[in-house]
């Protein structure tokens, strides 16, 4: 009973809320005086939907008529007396009430104890994760299934008024042709002889008069059950409405809008069949409701009674019709998106789906969808409803096909999985507008009927915005306008309208988001790293990471304007270090190996504390996806912090960032304190062992760098590898020769070992 007490506890709204779950249908003194014994009840093992299991819902009803009739007989004194009147007379009305139909009883109770937990939990403000009569769903999925169940109540109630209006009308109808029959026999009296005809003539007016009186009444009495009824339809039609608000522009909008973070590298928007399952309760509830409004609209043509119902029933008629058809086009969705950064002339795949396609009959005669391109000012002019004259911007081929139902998930979905962007037709750009920045989108149209060809919808949808490029070289700058668009538009926008300018922690979060997701760590971008990433937005040297909270930072300082004395953007220079990264760097990022976001200042104060041979990697200022390796070590007049020129991905594709440093052995531990082996070894290639074969002789890379006085030093104290990486070249070229190697042994030492083993 512990259930009951927290309910006692209720106060305010909640507590009429729980009240007014109590009624005749089951008294409050019930559940009072029996609370442990409902508590404890098997209630949930029933299943309402298979009517074999009514012998178990007897079951209950018996044992709960018994409790009272025990508790009833115990009642003694003078304070007992009331109370064992009370049990004696619900457990009669139980008894009478539910013995017909004990699954009613079951589904009441049901419906109690979960409003009542809900009550409890709202007001405590508390999600339940366990299992029991909550299932361990979140609190919104309880409220969502609540108010199904006030919908199937509802649902009901007006069915069985239904039924009740309907067999009243069938009797009126019936008495009504005995008027019409009484009305015949006297017209027909004047056939007999005059005595007999009195008689009869006074028996039928009397018979007449009492029977136009009982039309009278009832006809009154019908249309107050038609107004009633539609009344009741009203508020039913209402809850709709507003339960499918909440699930599809509330939820339905939020799974979208996680899917558009998704492809940003946010967590996976998650599966659809909980928002299918809702939706197609909807759609159930939504058609049973229309179908009983139409049964009433049937009942008044056929018996006309002059009243407000026609006019209340033409408007419920278009009002659920309403209803349904937001619900089926907007569950018309995009289950898996196009590509966002779409290279024509390549194959790519994409999913779409009917959330309501397993209800209605729809897959009964399964739809064919077709997919166009179109671009930002068509996709406008399709929301505002204006004709675009089926233009399009640019060829798909593979780009029709047919939904497919899928029994054993219950989906009804269409999978493009060959289309292929065969040409584009760009529009005239605006302003400083590069082509990368050109937004089109992907519209899906299908048509198809319900109901017996009742109903029929031109649904429609639009994939997330796509940019179109047609050289690999554009894929940085186009990834620049998707992740800005991901992040920062609004639910609901003008096509494809983003912010110019967002808050730097807004940008934070996306870039966070964004590096995670590449380079599959669960090591994100720390606040230190945030700053240094303000310091090079902003041209800025402060360290203080409350003083860029307040910044904002536009589009053109993301990805048009180049950074102060460089040829390239904030973001092609962060987008250079992610391709690095998740290509060659992923494992030493995970294990911390990398400091990466730091200058070069910084570098040498951290070392310059440090014992000689200490390093640490840092990315390169100077050069998109670069990484450079800065330690300290002894000059004959003072201890230096020394930087190698950057390594980039070619680099990398000749010899791994661990076999360099295991190479160079002045490197001894990595900052602040650890020695190198320990970080690298198990990332380095194994030696190779001694192999003769066809006369090749395989030969072993190792790189070596000189300090003293070498002509690779620059002016900065920085090694220039550049002609390291030409030799580095060569050398892999000389590996695909079938030729002994012919390097000096001047070239060895300055670069490269290459070692004949």
């Amino acid at each position: 009973m512990a259930l009951w007490i927290q309910a006692q506890q209720l106060q305010g709204d909640a507590l009429h809320q729980m009240q007014a779950l109590y009624g005749q249908h089951f008294p409050i003194e019930v559940r009072h005086y029996f609370a442990q014994w409902i508590e404890s009840q098997p209630w949930d093992a029933i299943d309402l939907e298979k009517q074999q299991e009514e012998f178990k819902a007897k079951r209950l009803l018996d044992s709960l008529i018994q409790e009272l009739q025990r508790k009833a007989e115990h009642q003694m004194g003078e304070d007992g007396f009331l109370l064992k009147i009370k049990l004696s007379h619900y457990a009669s009305q139980l008894k009478s009430t539910y013995d017909p139909c004990p699954m009613e009883l079951v589904r009441c109770i049901k419906h109690i104890l979960y409003t009542e937990q809900r009550l409890v939990q709202e007001a405590s403000n508390v999600s339940t994760s366990g299992g029991g009569l909550m299932d361990g769903t979140p609190q919104k999925y309880q409220q969502i299934n609540q108010v199904f169940e006030e919908l199937r109540v509802m649902t009901q109630d007006t069915e069985n008024d239904l039924r009740k209006l309907q067999h009243s009308q069938e009797y009126f109808i019936i008495q009504y042709q005995e008027s019409l029959r009484i009305q015949a026999q006297l017209s027909s009296l004047s056939n007999l002889p005059p005595a007999e005809r009195v008689q009869r003539e006074a028996s039928l007016q009397s018979r007449k008069a009492t029977l136009e009186a009982w039309l009278t009444r009832e006809a009154n009495t019908l249309q107050e059950y038609r107004q009633d009824l539609a009344e009741k339809q009203q508020r039913t039609l209402a809850l709709l409405r507003k339960q499918q608000t909440v699930i599809v522009d509330d939820e339905l909008i939020q799974w979208k809008r996680r899917q558009q973070l998704a492809g940003n590298g946010g967590p996976s928007e998650g599966s659809l069949d909980i928002l299918q399952s809702w939706c197609e309760k909807l759609a159930d509830m939504i058609w049973q409701n229309r179908q009983q409004i139409r049964r009433v609209e049937h009942l008044t043509q056929q018996l006309p009674i002059p009243g407000p119902t026609e006019e209340l029933l033409k408007d419920l008629n278009a009002t659920v019709t309403d209803i349904i058809s937001a619900l089926v086009t907007s569950t018309f969705i995009i289950e898996k998106q196009p590509p966002q950064v779409l290279k024509t002339q390549t194959k790519f795949a994409t999913t779409v789906r009917l959330l309501v396609g397993g209800k209605l009959n729809v897959h009964m005669n399964p739809p064919q969808v077709k997919a166009t391109i179109i671009n930002e000012q068509q996709a406008k002019a399709l929301l505002k409803n204006e004709s675009t004259r089926n233009d399009s911007s640019g060829e798909i081929l593979n780009n029709n096909c047919v939904m497919e139902y899928h029994q054993a998930t219950g989906t009804l979905s269409a999978h493009f999985r060959n289309m292929s962007l065969k040409r584009i037709k760009r529009s005239d750009r605006r302003g400083a507008e590069s082509v990368t920045e050109e937004k089109f989108t992907v519209l899906f149209e299908s048509q198809f009927s319900v109901g017996g060809n009742e109903l029929v919808f031109h649904v429609k949808t639009l994939s997330l915005p796509v940019v179109v490029i047609v050289h690999g070289s554009q894929d940085n700058n186009a990834t620049a306008t998707v992740l800005w668009d991901n992040a920062f538009s609004e639910p609901g926008r003008v096509p494809f309208a983003v912010p110019d300018k967002v808050s730097w922690p807004q940008l934070c979060e996306a870039l966070n988001m964004k590096y995670k997701a590449e380079v599959q760590s669960d090591r994100g971008l720390s606040e230190e790293n945030l700053v240094f990433l303000a310091q090079k937005a902003f041209s800025s040297s402060s360290s203080s990471p409350e003083e860029y909270r307040s910044m904002t930072m536009t589009w053109s300082q993301f990805n048009r304007e180049s950074l102060p004395g460089r040829n390239f953007t904030f973001w092609q220079w962060f987008d250079g270090v992610i391709e690095l990264m998740k290509k060659h760097l992923k494992a030493h990022w995970n294990d911390g190996a990398i400091l990466g976001f730091l200058n070069k200042q910084q570098a040498q104060d951290m070392l310059l504390s440090k014992p000689n041979g200490t390093f640490l990697l840092r990315f390169s200022d100077s050069e998109i996806g670069g990484i450079t390796i800065a330690w300290v070590a002894e000059n004959p007049n003072k201890r230096m912090v020394w930087n190698l020129m950057p390594f980039t991905t070619k680099d990398f594709s000749i010899r791994s960032l661990a076999d360099r440093i295991s190479d160079l052995n002045h490197l001894l531990f990595l900052y602040p304190n650890q020695p190198k082996d320990e970080i690298f070894s198990r990332y380095c290639t194994p030696p190779n062992s001694k192999a003769v074969g066809d006369g090749y002789v395989k030969p072993e890379i190792k790189q070596v760098v000189k300090v003293d006085s070498d002509p690779m030093l620059d002016a900065e104290g920085e090694f220039d590898l550049d002609e390291t990486m030409d030799m580095a070249r060569q050398v892999e070229e000389f590996l695909r020769q079938p030729s002994e190697p012919q390097w000096t042994g001047q070239e060895q030492s300055r670069v490269l070992m290459i070692t004949l083993v």
